[in-house]
């Protein structure tokens, strides 16, 4: 055992307390009142531009991280919408602009989110940009634990809750 104090780094389990919003201040995501949001350092699971910014952090350090759009959820794609028939969905469903959906794709069977950009009489055209794409990321964060991670959490690519400890 050393007495090295814990850093943030690559295959470190990091928890995150975090509050996110778009620069104007008002959350729109928080771990406050919930528990820290809890990953693998360095394996791509959060946004790059967030991941790389807590390299070398330790318990207790907190920071506000500014994350443009091309190292958060990308920049909006205009080729990212598609027309589709308003006959593919439940004759009792309501779509509504703003909606968010999950289709499977019947030959892969990958699922999607989807946001409802406009509902016409026959069609609907669906959004499959990220809700933030296009949005600058200004995070307020701070480190809540860390640990090195399990073989079996590198293995997997996730953190394993406390019900696959052993």
């Amino acid at each position: 055992m050393t007495d090295a104090k814990l850093i943030v780094a690559d295959d470190i389990v990091v928890s995150l307390d975090y509050t996110l919003h778009l620069g104007d201040g008002e959350a729109i995501d928080t771990s406050t009142g919930q528990e820290p949001l809890e990953f693998v350092q360095g394996q791509g699971q959060i946004v790059s531009g967030l991941e790389q910014a807590l390299y070398g952090m330790t318990v207790g350090d907190e920071k506000k991280v500014i994350v443009a759009p091309i190292d958060g959820y990308g920049e909006r794609d205009q080729d990212a919408f598609r027309i589709v028939p308003l006959d593919v969905f439940p004759p009792d469903m309501t779509l509504t602009p703003g909606q968010r959906l999950y289709l499977r794709d019947t030959r892969s069977g990958e699922v999607f989110e989807v946001y409802v950009d406009e509902v016409h009489p026959d069609s609907v055209r669906l959004d499959f940009n990220h809700p933030l794409a296009g949005e600058t990321l200004h995070f307020h964060v701070k480190v809540s634990g860390l640990r090195p991670a399990a073989d079996d959490e590198l293995a997997h690519g996730h953190v394993h809750g406390p019900e696959h400890e052993h």
